[in-house]
C-alpha cells in the first residue's frame, strides 16, 4: 500500500512539472513577438524621361526610368524584452536589398524595341538603378501610355504608366522663342570700330518681358565700345526691337573669323527666367599698307653714263601681310626696272632692286608703282620719286687742253713764226754777223 502510494505521488510531481512547462512556453510565446517584417521589400520609379518630347509617327525614341529601393519602409525589426504592450527592451532594425527579377516595359500601342531585363539583380537601401527602353512610334498621332512592370523576389510586382506624345499638341507648352539677327557694314579691318545693328524677333506663342542684351569680351580683340548691356522691355508674339552698338577692335587681333557671344535673357510668363545663347559673327580681314623706307644708290655717288643699282625698301604699317607684292620704276634707262618682292607682314620691310645702266646728268621726276593683294583684294599704289644724276665735271680736262694749247703754241711760234719773220731761223735777239 505504501509502495502504491509513494508512485501515486511521484506521477503526480512529474505531471506537475509538465504542465508547468506547458505553461511557461505560452507565456513566452504570447510575451516575447518574434522577428518580423514591418514591410516587403518594394521599390518605386522616382523620374521618366521619354526622348523627344513629342515623337513623331514611325519614328525612333527612348524611354529611361529610374527604379529607386525603399529602403525608409524596406525592412525587418526584432523586438525582445517587453517592457510594455507597446515598448520593448531591444529592438533591432535591418534594411533588406530588393532583388529585381524582371522589368519590362508594356507597349499599349507603342513598339517596344529593347528585350526585358532579366535577373537584373539587388538595389541596395536608397539605391536607384537607371533603365532605359528603346521604342518605336505607331504610325497613328495620338496619346500612348506604356506600362513599366517590374517584379522583384517573392511576388510582388509594381506597373508604372509612362505617357508618350506622337504628334499632337497635347501637352506642348507654349513659350517664347527669342531670335537675334545681328547686320555689319561689311568686313571688319583689326584696329576700327564696327557698327553693329541687332534685331531681338519673338517667333513664339507668348511675350517675352523684361529681355536684356548681354554682349561679352572675347578675349580682348572685340569689346563693345560703350555699354555691354541693353535693355528691350517687353517683345510680344511677331514682334521685334532693334538696338545699334559700336564694337571695338584690337589692332594686334589675328584676322579670321570671330564671334561675339551674346546671350538673351528674358523673364516668361509664368515668372520663370531664362537665358539663352547666340553671338556675333564678323570677320576680321587684315589690310596692308605699304610705303617705302629708303631709296639707296649703289655707288652712292652717281656718275654720268655710269652704271648703278637702285634699291627701294617698302615696309608694311597695316594689320595684315602684304602677299605678291611687286614694284616698278619707269625711268628713261635702260634695264631691270621691276621687282618682285613676295610677302612682307605686318611691322616689316623688304627691298626692291633694280639694276640700271647710265644716264646723262641731270634731274629725273619718276613713279614708283608698288602692286600687292591683301584680305581685303588686289590693291595699286604709285609714289612721285626724283633722281638726280650731276653732270660729268669737265674743269680738269680744260686745264689740260688749255696747257697743250699753250705748248703747241710756243712751239709753233718758236718754229714756225719766228723762222718765217727772220728769214734765217734765228731769233730776234741774236746779232746777225
Amino acid at each position: 500500500m505504501n509502495e502504491y502510494r509513494n508512485n501515486r505521488n511521484e506521477i503526480m510531481r512529474f505531471g506537475s512539472s509538465i504542465i508547468a512547462c506547458i505553461i511557461l512556453f505560452a507565456i513566452m510565446v504570447l510575451v516575447i513577438p518574434p522577428a518580423h517584417a514591418d514591410d516587403a521589400p518594394t521599390v518605386t520609379i522616382t523620374d521618366y524621361k521619354v526622348s523627344p518630347p513629342v515623337m513623331m509617327p514611325g519614328s525612333l525614341g527612348t524611354i529611361s526610368i529610374t527604379v529607386k529601393n525603399t529602403a525608409s519602409t524596406a525592412s525587418v525589426s526584432e523586438k525582445s524584452g517587453q517592457l510594455s504592450p507597446d515598448v520593448y527592451a531591444v529592438v533591432k532594425t535591418t534594411d533588406i536589398n530588393v532583388n529585381l527579377q524582371n522589368i519590362h516595359l508594356e507597349g499599349n500601342g507603342i513598339n517596344v524595341v529593347t528585350k526585358d531585363f532579366d535577373q537584373v539583380g539587388e538595389i541596395g537601401p536608397g539605391q536607384s538603378l537607371p533603365i532605359t527602353f528603346s521604342i518605336q512610334a505607331p504610325d497613328k498621332s495620338g496619346m500612348y501610355y506604356p506600362e513599366v512592370w517590374i517584379d522583384t523576389e517573392g511576388g510582388r510586382s509594381t506597373k508604372y504608366p509612362i505617357p508618350v506624345n506622337v504628334d499632337t499638341p497635347m501637352g506642348i507648352q507654349k513659350q517664347a522663342i527669342l531670335i537675334m539677327d545681328s547686320s555689319l557694314t561689311g568686313s571688319v579691318n583689326p584696329g576700327e570700330e564696327v557698327p553693329v545693328t541687332l534685331t531681338v524677333s519673338n517667333a513664339g506663342q507668348i511675350l517675352a518681358d523684361d529681355v536684356t542684351i548681354s554682349i561679352a569680351n572675347v578675349s580682348g580683340s572685340v569689346a563693345p565700345k560703350t555699354s555691354d548691356l541693353y535693355h528691350l522691355g517687353t517683345i510680344g508674339p511677331g514682334g521685334q526691337e532693334t538696338i545699334s552698338l559700336v564694337l571695338l577692335t584690337d589692332k594686334t587681333a589675328n584676322p579670321g573669323l570671330v564671334r561675339v557671344p551674346v546671350t538673351i535673357g528674358y523673364t516668361s510668363i509664368d515668372g520663370t527666367p531664362i537665358t539663352q545663347p547666340t553671338g556675333i559673327d564678323m570677320m576680321l580681314k587684315g589690310k596692308a599698307e605699304l610705303g617705302f623706307v629708303s631709296v639707296d644708290t649703289n655707288p652712292s655717288r652717281l656718275t654720268e653714263n655710269g652704271p648703278f643699282d637702285l634699291t627701294i625698301r617698302i615696309e608694311n604699317t597695316g594689320t595684315g601681310d602684304a602677299k605678291q607684292v611687286s614694284a616698278t620704276v619707269d625711268l628713261p634707262v635702260e634695264g631691270t626696272k621691276e621687282a618682285f618682292i613676295g610677302k612682307i607682314t605686318p611691322g616689316n620691310d623688304a627691298p626692291a632692286l633694280f639694276l640700271l645702266e647710265g644716264m646723262k646728268g641731270g634731274d629725273y621726276p619718276y613713279n614708283l608703282t608698288i602692286s600687292y593683294t591683301d584680305d581685303m583684294g588686289a590693291h595699286t599704289l604709285t609714289r612721285q620719286m626724283n633722281m638726280r644724276v650731276p653732270p660729268s665735271d669737265n674743269s680738269g680736262n680744260i686745264i689740260l687742253m688749255l696747257i697743250i694749247l699753250g705748248i703747241l703754241g710756243f712751239l709753233a711760234y718758236r718754229y714756225w713764226y719766228l723762222p718765217s719773220k727772220n728769214g734765217d731761223g734765228t731769233f730776234p735777239w741774236v746779232k746777225k754777223n
